[in-house]
């Protein structure tokens, strides 16, 4: 018999809950908590304002019922608040608690076993299949976590974005009879006057009057909405503008100020329907019980940001916010969390701010880790606001944005200052120009925007500040944190929205093209000794700056683009990491479409790169952790498992242990993706271990690169000679230097002729380039005068081809060969090799099983199923070394190319199931190379695996008649 009862375990249970979660309100074991169920007795019932109620119902193991009566418990109305419940927890509580002399000592050192039962039809269960299990601690967290009232927060953006709906189409209308309105309120923003900056403005003042609804009879003489804006209100407008006049007395500048010079340029008509709408609007959202903290107000915006083409900004989806901001967290060190005056000193910036999406994720997780041990959230809420949380951003909406949301988190709470900035962008008044927060590469100091377009412009300093700008002190290596999803804008870039552009990552805000220029070299002046790179984009510059900011011990957390493990222009950023940082953590998303982004709408993947910068008196690290996740997190319940079963993880299998897989990270029963560690590399060399559904094949296309054939199910590996294509062979010229402008391209290029003297292989076309030979697509013509750099050019041209963009869904070659002697273009660059046996060695290779996999390996996998390379990264590529093959083994490659110059390949991501590629691989693995059938099966196993990764395959379905083949 067990020596407690679980009434006395759940009572204790509560007590330790309630000491770790201050603002509930705890009770178990209780009757009179269930509306129209007096007798009801839930084992513990939590409750908070704002917040879902959340039932807790345990059991000794084997616990055989505890699901079944968590179950009943859903839907029914808690006393407290009449709020329903949409959540219950349903609890084991393992033996050592049943036996327990001391319930608390017990609680406290056991593994607990949960899982949460929703009211939704759509998540019934988490996890899907098995129990969580955790801490007493961990259980507060879900606790948290899971009393978000998601049907509130529906209903509540809902609610406001239709209201914005109604009041936009209102601008709308004053835009055809009164543009100078609506130009003004659009430089008030620093936007163009197009129909999204109507909407973003009808937003900021929606969102200002939803603020206005919370914080009324909090502060003397700030009367209620319906006072100042409701249906029998004479003037709205004036009564409007004078309520927040007194709000800006209070502060709240960074809310009220900017809606507040909107309000003012809207004439007294349409500004009085606009706010009778947005007064039922607002008081419909405030109904919900919704707090901003739950990212209400940035994901209403997110989509009313005009220029998000140009600044490439993409909102961070509150998932993938809370699983970056709690892995940021956990590495930062010698924190007390319990110390409310520690957490004051702390420092933490995001220079590309936003809506504030991850400021407000990290602000959650240092309340939530402080109110666990044993402190009250509210008490940090002033200095959170006015020292710890710097925000800078070019949009003056932005800063409103991110603002609204970390105000919001204690919306009864008043603060003097805060550190929300607007930075100048573009043209300055004195005939300079500025490129926004990368200004703080130079320094310690920079001007703010505070009266850039006087005087909506103000970004959240104190309310007096509006003569001029405000110099604002923000210190190299003065932070202990800096967390960004930076812009991604390459200024390489000339395709789609960039078209037209000069320097497309400065083309924000119509900037002309004489400021684009001369903002590009203000980038070239700031961007010396770092990481940045123009070909990898904005985002490597926000990545320097970020290393600039942080103090030796301080955390680096960022989103960057999947290009940023593998890109060659990425090479400076990955040295950085390598040389001043440590403990470096690398998440990606081995998924499709848009579920392998951690951001809204980018389609492509992403990456999460958390490290701790190195301080002196730390060695150089020497291996980089990566997470292969199967899906983006879809809830902060799955954000927070995962980043604790990371954080958890104490032996993961390394990279170069042989092809078993990687550590399985699981959330429940289910499995949740791989971690691997990988040693780390000088110079910058890619990080080719993300994005894998199976880290087996990695750890294979690692082996492979190491001169070792290493197949999963095979206990040891076999020799093979293997050298990087730049030692074998010499790459062709870059596109741009055959064809380019008159001064740097000698050839024009024309549509192809059988008697062309300057063939070239220029383009895809994957219904044609499905055999091992290919027709070139196109001729060159010299350019007059130009005769002796068409020459050079042309002393380039060879018989092989390598694919530089490889799509493994629609096209079936890595290597072609030409029968004539052709240039190769933009994606089929030339392979010049001293011995013409090696053009067909390359062919037969480089498309059989073991070439396809390390071209991937070598492959930025950013796209679906495209496979980037770059001439130069093209260098570094593992291929098999045909210098150390005998004459023989030549004359047999020749030989097997002679007999798959007719056949017909399928697309990459089907070798699995294609005869020819199935013959490929027999050729190469038994003929070429002479390893046995054991050794081939063992190939086309791998041809298998390779074909189920979601990078290959990019979500596209296979033939039904698509079966293996052996």
């Amino acid at each position: 018999m067990p020596r407690q009862t679980e009434p006395n375990a759940n009572n204790a249970l509560g007590i330790l809950l309630q000491g770790m979660m201050r603002g509930c309100t705890v009770r178990s074991e209780h009757t009179q908590t269930i509306v129209d169920h007096p007798g009801l007795q839930p084992d513990i019932v939590i409750t908070e304002s704002g917040r879902a109620p959340i039932i807790i119902e345990a059991e000794f193991e084997p616990a055989r019922n505890a699901e079944a009566e968590a179950e009943a418990r859903l839907g029914l109305e808690v006393v407290d608040g009449h709020r329903t419940v949409e959540a219950v927890i349903a609890l084991k509580y393992p033996a050592i608690v049943a036996d327990a002399d001391d319930l608390n000592a017990a609680l406290t050192e056991a593994s607990l076993s949960y899982c949460v039962l929703y009211a939704e039809e759509s998540e019934s269960r988490f996890p899907e299949s098995g129990w969580l299990t955790g801490s007493v601690s961990d259980l507060a967290d879900l606790v948290r976590l899971v009393s978000v009232p998601q049907k509130a927060v529906n209903d509540a953006a809902d609610a406001l974005e239709r209201g914005i709906e109604r009041v936009a189409a209102i601008l709308d209308e004053l835009d055809a009879q009164q543009s100078y309105a609506t130009m003004e309120i659009a430089n008030l923003l620093g936007m163009v006057n197009v129909p999204q900056t109507r909407r973003m403005a009808c937003a900021i003042i929606a969102n200002a009057l939803v603020f206005h609804g919370r914080i009324a009879g909090m502060h003397q003489g700030v009367k209620p909405l319906h006072q100042v804006c409701g249906p029998n209100v004479p003037n709205p407008q004036a009564e409007t503008l004078a309520a927040w006049d007194e709000i800006l007395k209070v502060n709240y500048w960074p809310i009220f100020a900017v809606g507040k010079d909107i309000l003012d340029q809207i004439p007294v008509g349409p500004a009085a329907r606009i706010l009778n709408t947005l007064e039922l609007t607002a008081s419909e959202v405030n109904a919900t019980g919704v707090e901003n903290s739950h990212d209400l107000t940035g994901r209403i915006f997110q989509k009313l940001i005009a220029d998000r083409k140009y600044l490439a900004t993409f909102y961070t989806l509150p998932a993938s916010a809370a699983l970056l901001a709690r892995l940021a967290v956990a590495k930062m060190q010698d924190v007390d969390w319990s110390d409310a005056d520690a957490i004051g000193k702390l420092r933490i910036g995001d220079f590309a701010c936003g809506t504030g999406a991850l400021l407000s994720a990290v602000y959650e997780q240092i309340a939530a880790r402080h109110e666990r041990a044993g402190g009250d959230p509210a008490a940090l809420h002033a200095n959170m606001m006015e020292e710890v949380f710097y925000g800078c951003d070019v949009m003056p909406s932005a800063a409103h944005i991110t603002s609204s949301t970390l105000s919001g988190a204690r919306p009864n709470v008043g603060f003097a200052n805060s550190r929300i900035y607007t930075l100048p962008y573009g043209r300055l008044s004195d005939g300079t120009v500025a490129i926004g927060s990368l200004e703080l590469l130079a320094g310690d100091s920079q001007l703010t925007q505070t009266n850039f377009t006087d005087p909506a412009l103000r970004t959240g300093s104190i309310g007096e500040e509006t003569a001029a700008q405000v110099m604002v002190d923000i210190p190299h290596e003065g932070f202990d944190m800096v967390i960004m999803n930076p812009p991604f804008t390459r200024n390489v870039t000339r395709e789609g929205a960039y078209s037209e552009t000069v320097a497309a990552a400065f083309a924000a805000f119509e900037s002309s093209e004489a400021d684009q220029k001369q903002m590009a070299k203000r980038m070239e002046v700031l961007k010396r000794d770092t990481c940045y790179h123009g070909n990898a984009g904005m985002s490597s510059a926000f990545a320097a700056l970020g290393e600039k900011k942080l103090k030796p011990g301080g955390v680096l957390a960022l989103v960057l683009p999947l290009s940023a493990a593998s890109g060659l222009s990425w090479q400076g950023f990955r040295q950085m990491i390598a040389d001043d940082f440590t403990d470096v953590t690398v998440l990606s998303i081995a998924a499709n479409g848009r579920d392998m982004s951690f951001s809204s709408e980018t389609g492509m993947g992403e990456c999460l790169v958390i490290a701790r910068k190195r301080k002196a008196e730390e060695f150089r690290m020497t291996r980089v952790q990566f997470i292969s996740l199967h899906r983006r997190p879809q809830g902060f319940a799955e954000a927070a498992e995962i980043s604790r079963g990371v954080l958890d993880s104490s032996q993961v299998r390394q990279l170069e242990d042989g092809p078993y897989g990687g550590e399985r990270l699981v959330v429940g029963d289910d499995l949740a993706g791989e971690m691997l560690t990988t040693p780390l590399a000088d110079m910058g060399e890619y990080w080719g271990a993300v994005r894998l559904l199976d880290s087996a094949l990695a750890q294979t296309a690692y082996a492979l690169a190491q001169s070792k054939v290493w197949l999963p199910g095979k206990l040891n590996s076999f020799g093979i000679g293997v050298a990087s294509l730049s030692a074998v062979a010499e790459l062709g010229s870059y596109h741009l230097d055959i064809i380019g402008p008159p001064a740097r391209g000698p050839f024009d290029k024309e549509a192809p002729s059988p008697t062309a003297t300057y063939p070239a292989l220029w383009n895809h076309d994957a219904k044609k380039e499905t055999r091992i030979i290919c027709e070139p697509d196109s001729q060159l013509q010299v350019r007059s005068g130009m005769q002796q750099k068409a020459a050079r050019i042309w002393a380039t041209a060879s018989r092989s081809h390598l694919n530089l963009d490889f799509t493994f869904g629609s096209q079936a070659l890595a290597v072609s060969t030409t029968e004539r002697t052709s240039i190769g273009g933009r994606v089929w660059p030339n392979v010049v090799f001293d011995d013409r046996r090696f053009d067909y060695t390359f062919a037969v290779w480089g498309n059989c099983t073991l070439g396809l996999l390390s071209y991937w390996w070598h492959s930025n996998r950013q796209q679906s199923s495209k496979a980037g390379i770059t001439i130069r990264s093209a260098e570094s590529l593992p291929v098999l070394d045909f210098r150390a093959l005998t004459d023989e083994q030549l004359v047999t490659a020749e030989s097997i190319f002679d007999e798959f110059r007719d056949k017909e390949l399928k697309p990459a991501y089907l070798a699995d199931a294609d005869p020819n590629r199935a013959l490929l691989d027999r050729r190469v693995v038994c003929d070429l190379l002479g390893f046995d059938d054991n050794v081939y099966e063992g190939v086309r196993r791998l041809s298998q695996k390779w074909c189920a990764e979601p990078s290959v395959h990019g979500g596209k379905k296979r033939p039904r008649d698509a079966k293996f083949v052996m």
